[in-house]
């Protein structure tokens, strides 16, 4: 289903300019942009995959990943296809590379994704596999639906995305996980065909200007972005910027796309720069992608007790109040808590969508 899109201009002999990301693609009528979703359509921007999904599932909210938002919690997720990005080491490139539609499922209104939250009992959406702000306008729908019923919104995102189009998308979201994929500009440039400034002033934004619940996502990869002074000075930033308490979650890479000669990440690569960032000041660092139950676990920022264990996406202890205080001292955890635990754990169900485009 073809949608009127948002955040364009025209420019001259038909040309319109597509002003939602920095790319800032200029597309002639019947061609795409670099995102292969938003398209010129007699003169006027399109998103062309409005409706349409590469995939429902519910999983652990722990998988966005989020530790920190209602933990526990099942969270519906899915994506539509394309990306705004050429991470050359994308792990979901089947998805965000696709350039075939007639494979994603069928069409999925805003409001019957937001029935099939409540059906299911998940306290959240999350717009994930690909960017969501290429799907922008229909993201927002689904959003404004799932508000309605209570349902909280998640974003999993790089975060590049221009100021005004930032403003809208985030305007709709409860929570949000910003993929910092390195603190080097060379990596963006070479790897992402991308900014880093743009995406550190989507963190500085969130941070200083909303409400929006967010956790940091670093992928490292071998020989890339592993470096211990890349690490030192990401984290050091981070603190700096947006303060300590923001999670930040160091992932696993393994070998996939178009980046298949790199090794697998040693876990002792995510264990050191998990202690690095908490000696720079980072309250709650994890490892991700490895089965590291000290690197999943949130622990107390004054005393140092378990506040939640975890095994992979398993809890396996709480000791933190409704209000997010730790049972042992009374210090105040960063993050949203509600009640006790919720019990998703490790179950991952896909969905299928049975309504028809009208």
């Amino acid at each position: 289903m073809y949608k009127a899109a948002k955040f364009w201009h025209e420019l001259e002999n038909g040309r319109i300019q597509c002003d939602l990301c920095p790319r800032d693609c200029k597309i002639k009528p019947g061609q795409r942009g670099l995102c292969f979703v938003r398209a010129n359509e007699n003169g006027q921007m399109v998103l062309t995959t409005y409706g349409r999904s590469s995939g429902f599932c519910i999983d652990p909210i722990e998988k966005k990943p989020l530790n920190h938002f209602y933990p526990g919690t099942p969270v519906l997720s899915f994506g539509t296809a394309g990306c705004n990005l050429t991470c050359k080491f994308c792990q979901n490139w089947d998805i965000s590379k696709s350039r075939e539609f007639d494979k994603l499922q069928s069409y999925a209104a805003p409001e019957a994704i937001a029935e099939a939250c409540v059906k299911t009992k998940c306290t959240s959406v999350a717009f994930t596999y690909n960017d969501p702000v290429i799907f922008l306008e229909y993201a927002v729908d689904v959003a404004k639906a799932c508000r309605a019923h209570g349902i909280k919104t998640v974003a999993v995102t790089a975060g590049y995305i221009h100021e005004e189009a930032r403003k809208e998308f985030f305007s709709h979201m409860d929570a949000a996980n910003v993929d910092l994929k390195s603190f080097n500009p060379d990596f963006y440039h070479k790897l992402c065909s991308a900014d880093l400034d743009n995406v550190l002033e989507t963190l500085v934004y969130l941070k200083h200007e909303t409400n929006v619940w967010f956790e940091l996502t670093d992928l490292i990869i071998p020989g890339e972005n592993d470096s211990l002074d890349e690490i030192d000075q990401m984290t050091r930033w981070v603190v700096k910027e947006l303060g300590p308490d923001v999670p930040m979650h160091f992932s696993a890479f393994h070998p996939d796309w178009k980046m298949m000669d790199k090794p697998r990440t040693p876990l002792e690569t995510l264990i050191m720069a998990r202690e690095i960032a908490m000696k720079n000041g980072v309250r709650y660092a994890y490892t991700g992608n490895v089965h590291h139950e000290d690197g999943d676990t949130t622990y107390c920022s004054k005393c140092t007790e378990v506040l939640i264990k975890r095994d992979w996406y398993e809890i396996t202890g709480w000791n933190i109040s409704d209000q997010g205080e730790c049972l042992s001292c009374g210090t105040i955890c960063a993050g949203h808590f509600d009640g006790p635990a919720g019990k998703w754990g490790r179950k991952r169900i896909p969905l299928r969508f049975a309504s028809k485009q009208k």
